[in-house]
């Protein structure tokens, strides 16, 4: 065979493998080449983080550019920030869920797998139910703790109450997403954020600016599109779990609590989300004193700089999501080994993918940061967090590969301890020390947060190494 019949051999196959990946199905993933595992996980997970930071840029575009972008654009930021606390809750059950599920289909049980899976939800819905309450009487005391100024509250205030009265949909969206990726199917997951995307940046501009009979609802407008659009990105989640074409056959009496099987989840969601309400409340903390230091305008480019490094980061995420599903399911199988060489790899490829954004946030910051805000004070701050925050994004890079590998062990208490140190005894005392006693301002906020991520990274590596993580029983 020639060298050009082989390398169109290759090209072919890894056309078949991007169209397999994006086409979706439950694969076995304990047996077979683990780089082809990693890819096929790893391709529509990318999309769907990808997807899932769009939200929050779509909503940023648009407010961005109303008469009174800086009050709107602050709101949007600190609400994403309080929003971090519901996201961290979402991220740490559906960890739960992709561990159990996943080691479950790894035993060869997705009888089990599906009960495990809804459960999770009945525990989202009734931690959620508590959480959109305080949301929609404290709305505008929140705004005013996280550093907002009287009138950015005012306004920002029905912004805040319909996100975060309507933050079942982003917890069912994670969970949802995290069964299936538990299953092995993440196109389901990517799928269902095309829909809850694509209604989101049709129907934005639409309840922003008005259109016919729909009246401009400006800033408010924003947060009716994206819950309207995480609604039917649920819709089509809920229809995929009950249709019983995939290997999750979900019944009615699963959703009957099994208290058994619900302190088992807790034991494993409970450091989970321990870990993501450590981290997200580290930088609500940040965003507080970024807005103490830097005003109303170093706040506003704060929030736009990390509404940036979310989109960069979260397809990282998505990457490293696979090792999640590959621990778990191959632990379930026993093949110990191949769970910790699927780590490996994993890592490997998110690396490769951090070195090319840092380059891209680095020479890019400025023209990134024009297109959202108009605000020269604005685009100037946004432009210097970027270029200091995106020198830690390969390190960061590891670290999401190691904390979901963690996870998808059921190890969730390692990554939380590692995060409780490395944010709030490390991080935060750091950058209060640079913000405020050395008088750096917002520019120590945002040297403080390479230099933690890079120390967490290298803790979690070292505690990765010693494997305490392959004996863990879920």
């Amino acid at each position: 065979m020639s060298q050009t019949e082989t390398s169109q051999g290759k090209i072919a196959s890894f056309y078949a493998v991007i169209k397999q990946s994006l086409q979706g199905g439950e694969i076995d993933y304990t047996i077979g080449s683990i780089r082809r595992s990693v890819i096929l996980l790893a391709i529509p997970m990318v999309l769907e983080m990808i997807l899932e930071s769009v939200f929050a840029l779509v909503d940023l575009y648009f407010v961005g550019h109303l008469h009174n972008s800086s009050f709107a654009i602050q709101t949007v930021g600190l609400t994403e920030s309080v929003l971090t606390v519901i996201y961290s809750l979402a991220i740490g059950i559906s960890m739960a869920a992709t561990a159990v599920v996943a080691r479950r289909v790894g035993e060869k049980d997705p009888v089990a797998a599906a009960k495990a899976g809804m459960q999770a939800i009945l525990i989202a819905v009734a931690i959620n139910s508590v959480i959109s309450l305080i949301g929609l009487v404290f709305a505008t005391r929140i705004l005013l703790l996280m550093g907002a100024s009287a009138e950015a509250a005012r306004q920002g205030t029905p912004f805040m109450q319909i996100m975060m009265g309507s933050s079942i949909f982003i917890m069912l969206l994670f969970l949802i997403n995290g069964i299936f990726r538990g299953a092995g199917n993440a196109a389901i997951a990517m799928k269902s954020l095309w829909v809850a995307n694509g209604a989101n940046i049709i129907l934005c501009p639409i309840f922003i600016n008005g259109l016919g009979p729909i009246p401009a609802f400006g800033l408010t407008g924003a947060a009716i599109a994206t819950t309207l659009g995480r609604g039917l990105g649920v819709v089509y989640q809920l229809y995929h779990l009950a249709n019983g074409q995939h290997t999750l056959k979900v019944r009615a009496a699963h959703f009957i609590p099994d208290w058994h099987q619900i302190k088992a989840l807790l034991q494993i969601a409970t450091p989970a989300v321990l870990q993501f309400v450590i981290a997200s409340c580290s930088w609500i903390f940040l965003a507080q004193l970024v807005a103490t230091t830097g005003g109303d305008n170093g706040s506003a480019g704060y929030q736009t700089a990390l509404r940036l490094l979310m989109f960069f980061m979260l397809p990282a995420w998505g990457l490293s999501n696979a090792a999640s599903t590959l621990v778990g399911q191959n632990l379930g199988a026993l093949q110990v080994k191949r769970a910790e060489q699927a780590v490996l790899q994993t890592a490997k490829y998110n690396v490769a993918f951090m070195i090319t954004i840092t380059v891209i946030s680095l020479a890019g910051a400025p023209i990134f940061v024009s297109f959202f805000t108009n605000n020269q004070q604005v685009q100037e701050v946004a432009v210097q967090a970027i270029q200091i925050m995106s020198l830690g994004y390969i390190f960061y890079g590891i670290g999401m590969v190691l904390i979901n590998a963690f996870n998808g062990a059921g190890d969730t208490w390692t990554p939380t301890w590692v995060n409780l140190f490395g944010f709030w005894l490390f991080q935060i005392p750091l950058a209060y020390l640079l913000a405020k006693y050395l008088e750096m301002g917002p520019k120590g906020v945002f040297i403080s947060i390479p230099v933690a991520e890079t120390a967490i990274s290298l803790a979690g590596i070292i505690l990765f190494r010693k494997g305490k993580w392959k004996k863990v029983k879920v």
